[in-house]
Formats: C-alpha cells, sequence, structure tokens
C-alpha cells in the first residue's frame, strides 16, 4: 500500500476511534467506509505508535466477542488559557478531550501587563503539574486575548493598552516553554460553543460576546472566519458612525440608567454607579427605569445582529458576554426584533458554555494541532 494512502487510512481510523470510543472493528469499518482488513492493519500500526489501545466493551450493549478500541489519552496534553480583564482561566485536557484540570486566578485591579503575563505563565506551569503531566507530555499552548493577534503574534486593539504590539506570542514561548498560539478570545468562544456548546451540528452561526467591549466570531460553512487582517467581529466599529446612541456595552448601560433616571424621576432603586448588574437585579424585580433599559439593550443587540444575519444568512446566534448572559430579560425582545426586521431571522440563544466557552475553544484548537503532531511523529518512529 502507497505510504501516503496508508497514512490516509490510519487517520481515518484514528478519527473514527475519537468519536466513538469504545468501539470494535467492525463498527469503525462502517463509519469510516474502509474495509475491515484494512481497518485492522491501521489498527496494528495505530497500537503500535501508542495512539490506540484495546478497551472494556461497550457497556450498553453486548460484545459478541468483538474487540474495542480508545485513544490513549496521554499521549499528549493540552494547554488553554484565557486572559480577561480581572481574570485569567487555565485548563488543561489530555488527547481524550477530557479536561483534566481547570482553575481560574484572580488578577490585582489595575494590574499591568507584566503582571498579568507573569500570571499566566504561573499559572501554566501549575496547572502542567496538577494534571499530573511532565513538561515533554505538552503538545502547546493555546491562549485566548482580547483583541486582535496579526500573523506575528502582537496584539492590536485591545483594551490592555500596555500590551499592544507587544511579541506577546513570543514572551508566552519563553515564559511557558512550549510551543504558544494566540487567538482572538471570541473567536475561540465561538470554536468552544461549535465543540461541545449550543453550536454543535451549526455550520453557520455568530457568536456575540457583549459586555465591556463587543465581539463576534463567525462560523461558516464550518470554519471560523478571520478575515484579511484577523479583524472579522470587530462590532465595535460596525455602527461607528451612529455614537453611543446604539452601543449596548456595560458603559453605555450605566450612562443610560443614569440619563433616565435624572430625566424621568419615576421611582426607582437604582443609583450611582448604576453597575449593569444592578441594573438588571432591578429589572428583574420589576423596577420601571431598569426594566425600559433593558428593553432598549435588547433593541441595540438586535441592531448589531441584524446587519451580519442579512448578510451572511446565519442559522444561529449565541450571546455570551456579562450583558449577553442575561437572556431571561434579553432573548424574546432580541428575538421580536429581528421576526420583524428581517425574511429569515436566526435562531438567538445564550452560551451554553458561560464563562468556559473561550477555554473550550482554546482547548479545541489545541487538541485538533495536537493530533495532528502525535500522529505524526509516532508514525514516523515506528
Amino acid at each position: 500500500m502507497p505510504p501516503l494512502l496508508k497514512a490516509m487510512n490510519e487517520r481515518t481510523v484514528l478519527e473514527a476511534i475519537r468519536s466513538g470510543a469504545p468501539i470494535s472493528r467492525a463498527e469503525i469499518s462502517r463509519r469510516a467506509g474502509i474495509s475491515k482488513p484494512t481497518v485492522s492493519l491501521a489498527l496494528r500500526a495505530l497500537v503500535d505508535a501508542g495512539l490506540v489501545r484495546e478497551a472494556d466493551h461497550d457497556p450498553d450493549g453486548p460484545s459478541y466477542g468483538a474487540v474495542f478500541f480508545e485513544p490513549v489519552p496521554d499521549a499528549a496534553l493540552v494547554l488553554g488559557l484565557d486572559l480577561g480583564a480581572r481574570f485569567v482561566r487555565g485548563a488543561v485536557c489530555d488527547l481524550g478531550g477530557t479536561t483534566r484540570v481547570r482553575q481560574d486566578v484572580e488578577l490585582v485591579a489595575g494590574s499591568d501587563a507584566d503582571a498579568a503575563l507573569a500570571a499566566i505563565v504561573d499559572l501554566g506551569a501549575r496547572l502542567v503539574e496538577a494534571a499530573g503531566g511532565v513538561p515533554d507530555v505538552v503538545d502547546g499552548v493555546v491562549v485566548g486575548v482580547p483583541g486582535v493577534v496579526d500573523d506575528e503574534g502582537r496584539l492590536h486593539l485591545s483594551h490592555f493598552t500596555t500590551l499592544e504590539g507587544r511579541d506577546l506570542a513570543d514572551e508566552l514561548e519563553r515564559g511557558l516553554g512550549h510551543p504558544v498560539t494566540l487567538m482572538n478570545d471570541i473567536n475561540l468562544a465561538a470554536t468552544g460553543e461549535h465543540w461541545r456548546g449550543v453550536a454543535q451540528g451549526v455550520d453557520d452561526f455568530a457568536f456575540l460576546s457583549v459586555g465591556t467591549g463587543l465581539g463576534m466570531g463567525l462560523v461558516l460553512d464550518g470554519e471560523l472566519r478571520l478575515g484579511r487582517h484577523g479583524a472579522a467581529g470587530e462590532l465595535d466599529y460596525s455602527l461607528v458612525g451612529f455614537g453611543a446612541a446604539h452601543d449596548p456595552c456595560a458603559s453605555a448601560v450605566s450612562a443610560l440608567a443614569s440619563e433616565l433616571v435624572s430625566r424621568e424621576g419615576a421611582p426607582t432603586v437604582l443609583g450611582p454607579p448604576f453597575e449593569p448588574r444592578d441594573v438588571f437585579a432591578a429589572a428583574r424585580g420589576g423596577d420601571p427605569i431598569a426594566r425600559e433599559v433593558v428593553a432598549e439593550v435588547a433593541r441595540r443587540i438586535a441592531l448589531h445582529i441584524a446587519p451580519v444575519a442579512a448578510v451572511a444568512d446565519i442559522g444561529l446566534v449565541v450571546l455570551g458576554g456579562g450583558i449577553g448572559a442575561n437572556g431571561d430579560l434579553l432573548l424574546d425582545r432580541i428575538r421580536a426584533y429581528l421576526a420583524e426586521w428581517l425574511p429569515y431571522p436566526p435562531r438567538v440563544e445564550i452560551s451554553s458554555l458561560g464563562e468556559a466557552a473561550v477555554l473550550s475553544g482554546a482547548l479545541a484548537v489545541g487538541l485538533r494541532a495536537a493530533l495532528d503532531n502525535v500522529f505524526r511523529e509516532r508514525r514516523t518512529a515506528v
């Protein structure tokens, strides 16, 4: 058998095992569309390479004497990290996609760039140790960052102004001792929802994060779209000519609440500094001004969804972020606006992963790369 065809068969069998383990030889053949003798040859090579092992039979059904297979999860580990405004979140997963350990670390208020990078490096080292892995087993690190990442691993358009233009990927690689992939955090959140969230099986959707800022991750034909400069989804600039009147983010929510309280003089529990969480809590309690603010926020979010839906004809919008997560107050209103404005309104849902969406995406990207790397290296070594 030609080497290229042999490698393709082995990779196809490995993917079938990953997605269906524990799985029998006959089921691998059926799912992969490869003959049983060819599957047997591929299995022998994968077992010899330490990528696959025999497993207990499927507990949900009889085995009929068949041998079942599963991936070897310890062949490599992946480290995922999420740099947020107030936290650094991290997790380690194995090749089976199982999260071994996760931890969040709060950043000290006013932390500068060096302090944030030091927190990332320290958390990464502790997570690998806690996962029971040795550094050599870590295939790579994926870090979600708020901003646009250029081809040289530099960060732009981030609220971490002290990180603007720094060679962040190189600095983290030196600190962590592993190859580092930097990606925009909202793009990773979209990837996470596609992998194991509410967007599983949906090929055309957008993840919209509404919090301190506004960002979107766009998936079309099952692939994340980054755009020419890696800046696709930077919605803070989409309605820039209209000013703050259409902004649904945290500072605009506070400003709107302050304006309505001072203008209307109606009884309200709201008061300075008009934190968004207090506004939404008051709206749940029936406060009339808070409910007016929430209704306007829903309209502003719908205004940002409508042009994307009209141009890309997406089937789903996943809402996340500190503002967007208030689905009980926002979803019905947003859906009603989109149904009124668009001939084909997308379904709108709240993120099922919540604050773990970025981390899940980081692990998904790292896992995909690790499978390629380990498959290539182990096959070459055998």
